[in-house]
């Protein structure tokens, strides 16, 4: 597993967390005024809903946690994402990520890389969340031929 290193540098099999994560209140409210999400569901609960989007910041969390250099040489740009929310996620929950890079393919000369994220409740391993991230790294060819 690439630790220490690039995003880019991530390989298909290579597994992230798990990770235990408590999203805050103040999380979701600071999350949801920049993303300009209004909803009270959002905004005055004790413990708010969290936004489907907010995944994202979970694949940011490994991203980190594993690869600490940041995007690296290989610069990646966020392509896609696909979420399926099995069940509500609630701030105050205590919540079990984990993640694996399920591919890299090439496409049009450009490389992807598919990475497979899932949240489960800490109390019973009750799956809530299931998402799937693609980004497009650099064109590597073109990388090598300027250098």
């Amino acid at each position: 597993m690439a630790t220490g290193r690039y995003t880019s540098d991530l390989e298909a099999g290579d597994r992230l967390g798990p990770v235990d994560v408590v999203i805050s209140p103040f999380q979701v409210r600071e999350y949801c005024h920049a993303n300009e999400m209004h909803q009270d569901c959002f905004q005055n609960p004790a413990n708010p809903i969290v936004p489907p989007t907010m995944v994202h910041l979970e694949k940011l969390r490994f991203y980190t946690l594993y690869c600490p250099e940041g995007c690296g040489p290989n610069a990646r740009v966020h392509y896609t994402f696909d979420v399926r929310w099995h069940a509500p996620v609630r701030a105050g929950q205590e919540l079990v990520v984990e993640g694996v890079v399920a591919s890299r393919h090439m496409k049009r000369g450009r490389e992807y890389m598919d990475v497979d994220i899932t949240i489960h409740a800490r109390a019973d391993r009750r799956l809530l969340v299931e998402y799937r991230d693609t980004v497009c790294l650099s064109y590597r060819e073109a990388a090598k031929d300027a250098a």
